[in-house]
């Protein structure tokens, strides 16, 4: 039995609810006289909703189709594209989680390298011609072609596997640091998965020296096929930088340390995938792919993937469709958004409104001065996207004329929607909504940025508080992509459909939130920072108290978090839950000494540890263990989560999941944190509804 035969019926099973993406060939004579090209293009017939992605049935569709373009004598050429707008998107996640053995890992492993690799060891060159989004695999099919093009219009090219806890295994980890060198390939292949798996765009793919071209969407095929036609006929000639520089086991020691400091050796995948970007610059192609099966094979049965499936499923389909939104057809028009303050977080609020809204943005604050600085802040953030090539001259122009600012509330008088962003304090609060109200219009939604205070006793004394909604964003704002939006006692269905669509038009993950203390993730931090300053207030070594829980591989530890929402802001979250919770959150007196001392933290600038700020914790005589610490904080963090679902403060776990994971880094890697705790025993009683512990992908 050949090996093709063999995987075949090892795989069957594996791919029978497999939309299949089918390699559809047709003959193109290419211009100049260059001959004839078998053009294959990936499509699994449907629209650009649902991408192309390659399972078991789909590499054989494509192995077929390279056979027989393999027995023809007659060609010039091979080109591969995509179905409109979309390339591919790289292997079927919900295939890749059936796979129960490490055979079945190990065959689709070595069947994928085995028919992209046919593209570029066939006698005459391929091209791929990559016209839409290209992730994962589907970016490997394009790195094993001889050449590759690329749409200037392409939103979304990636290798996003360690986001899931995989590495590239279909050729990635070994043709990319060949082809751009180890340094961009260690952006691509670990860096930007690991920075909320971020992706770039056409242009930046062509100019990191993915693509070979680049050509505007309008006739990208019909400029590529002139550009292939001028390949093959020798006029122009594609040049490419050797990659075997002495730097190149520095460049991923480098990266190697980053990862540790980022995840502390809590999550495999991104180190195999540097184990694999070493390797590649002595390996043979055959040791390279050989590895990479390896290292799929490995990580594809590890509950690691599982868990990230979970996390995947989350942000991309349940952060679509929060639970409890209203109808979106209740939603007001926005026309202009004002904001109350002029502050850092006010200005960075500003700055999104008028990015994705489009409409005018006036702030108010108390004096000219805050006005001027929170304006120019605007101003000088635009400046910065213009010179990043983030937006045009005159886009810059556009939003900078779109935000101003005013000492007095009239300029709110025609707002549809405006925010509150000052100080946290609910007699200050109310006094900015009662004098808002007095000018602005009936239906006008006025939102509150608060983090813990309660929206109910913020709209007691309110005309119409059925129009006042919770707002909260994470700092920063346009990066963190997570939105509570809090429903108050009174707040009516139009005013939460109208805060949704607001959300959703700033490209944030909008999850509904029950008026309750400090909401979801402001709530649990401060259960986890609460249970490590007991610990150290009595007696625990700070250094092992705030390494206690590394092995999670949290994106910070808990006196580096403190250090950066401050600890005023800290003890004001702790305060106002331990009114609330007298019996399970305490308030340090130790934390209230320090920020008597006016300390930012416990770390100087240089993040060298302040002694004056350790000496206030010190003085306890009941040290813990670090895996003492560990267990209380996850202990206390079940108990509290418990407690939320059983209050309702949200509709379900997987919403607990979604605000952990998208507003305080809860690694991707672990899942979200219910299922995290319900796997490793910490919950009792399970917090899952009976099959959401399988992990639905």
């Amino acid at each position: 039995m050949s090996e093709i035969e063999t995987w075949r019926a090892l795989l069957s099973e594996r791919s029978g609810d497999e939309v299949v993406t089918k390699a559809l060939v047709r003959d193109v004579q290419l211009p100049y006289g260059a001959g004839t090209m078998a053009l294959i293009t990936l499509d699994n017939g449907f629209d650009h909703t649902k991408p192309n992605t390659f399972g078991p049935r789909g590499l054989f569709a494509l192995n077929g189709a390279l056979s027989e373009i393999a027995e023809r004598t007659d060609l010039a050429a091979v080109g591969v594209t995509g179905k409109p707008f979309i390339f591919a998107v790289g292997a079927d996640l919900k295939g890749a989680a059936s796979l129960t053995t490490r055979e079945e890992a190990l065959a689709i492993g070595a069947l994928g390298h085995y028919v992209f690799r046919r593209l570029g060891e066939l006698p005459i060159p391929s091209f791929a011609f990559v016209n839409g989004a290209a992730m994962g695999g589907g970016l490997e099919v394009a790195l094993h072609c001889t050449y590759r093009t690329i749409s200037s219009g392409v939103p979304a090219v990636a290798l996003p596997e360690c986001f899931l806890g995989l590495v590239p295994g279909w050729g990635g980890t070994q043709l990319l640091p060949r082809l751009i060198g180890p340094a961009a390939a260690i952006k691509l292949i670990i860096e930007n998965p690991l920075s909320q798996n971020r992706m770039i765009k056409g242009k930046e793919a062509y100019e990191l020296g993915v693509a070979d071209a680049m050509f505007e969407p309008a006739d990208f095929l019909e400029e590529s096929l002139r550009w292939a036609a001028r390949v093959v006929n020798g006029e122009v000639a594609v040049e490419r930088p050797a990659h075997d520089d002495e730097d190149w086991d520095k460049t991923v020691g480098d990266a190697r340390f980053l990862v540790d400091m980022k995840l502390r050796g809590a999550s495999p995948a991104p180190y195999r995938a540097l184990d694999l970007i070493g390797q590649a610059r002595t390996a043979s192609r055959d040791e390279g792919f050989a590895a990479e099966d390896q290292a799929l094979a490995d990580l594809l049965t590890g509950d690691e993937l599982r868990a990230g499936l979970y996390s995947f499923d989350l942000v991309q389909r349940r952060a679509k469709r929060p639970a409890g939104a209203p109808d979106p057809s209740l939603a007001r028009k926005v026309t202009k958004v004002g904001v109350v303050g002029a502050g850092l977080m006010a200005s960075q609020m500003a700055l999104l409104f008028a990015r994705r809204l489009e409409v005018p943005v006036v702030l108010t604050d108390l004096d000219q001065a805050r006005l001027d600085k929170g304006v120019g802040y605007v101003h000088a953030e635009v400046d910065k996207l213009l010179g990043k090539g983030r937006v045009s001259s005159d886009q810059a122009n556009r939003l900078k004329a779109l935000v101003t600012g005013s000492l007095t509330k009239d300029a709110f008088a025609d707002a549809d929607f405006v925010i509150e962003a000052v100080f946290e304090d609910l007699a200050v609060k109310k006094q900015v909504f009662a004098e808002v109200e007095a000018v602005v219009s009936a239906e006008c939604v006025l939102a509150t940025n608060t983090s813990s205070l309660s929206l109910t006793a913020m709209g007691a004394e309110l005309e119409h508080p059925e129009r006042l909604v919770g707002f909260h964003f994470f700092n920063p704002v346009a990066v963190m992509p997570l939105l509570e939006i809090i429903c108050g006692a009174a707040t009516d269905d139009a005013t939460l459909a109208t805060a949704f669509a607001v959300g959703r038009t700033l490209k944030k993950s909008s999850v509904l939130v029950k008026d309750a203390p400090a909401f979801v993730v402001n709530r649990l931090l401060t259960c986890f920072m609460g249970e490590v300053v007991s610990a150290v207030d009595e007696g625990t070594p700070l250094e092992v108290a705030e390494h206690a829980l590394d092995g999670l591989g949290l994106p910070m530890t808990p006196f580096a978090l403190l250090q950066l929402v401050g600890p005023a802001v800290g003890l004001h979250v702790a305060e106002t839950l331990h009114e609330a919770f007298p019996d399970r959150f305490g308030v340090s007196e130790n934390m209230a000494k320090l920020v008597a001392a006016g300390k930012p933290g416990v770390y100087r600038p240089d993040f060298t540890l302040d002694p004056e700020a350790v000496a206030i914790f010190s003085g306890g005589t009941s040290p813990s263990t670090a895996e003492q610490v560990r267990d209380r904080v996850l202990a206390a963090l079940a108990r509290e989560i418990r407690i939320m679902l059983d209050e309702g403060v949200v509709a379900a776990p997987q919403d607990i999941d979604l605000c952990m994971i998208l507003g305080a880094g809860w690694p991707f890697h672990l899942g979200g944190i219910t299922p995290y705790l319900d796997r490793t025993g910490i919950a009792r009683p399970r917090f899952l509804a009976p099959g959401i512990a399988s992990v639905p992908v």
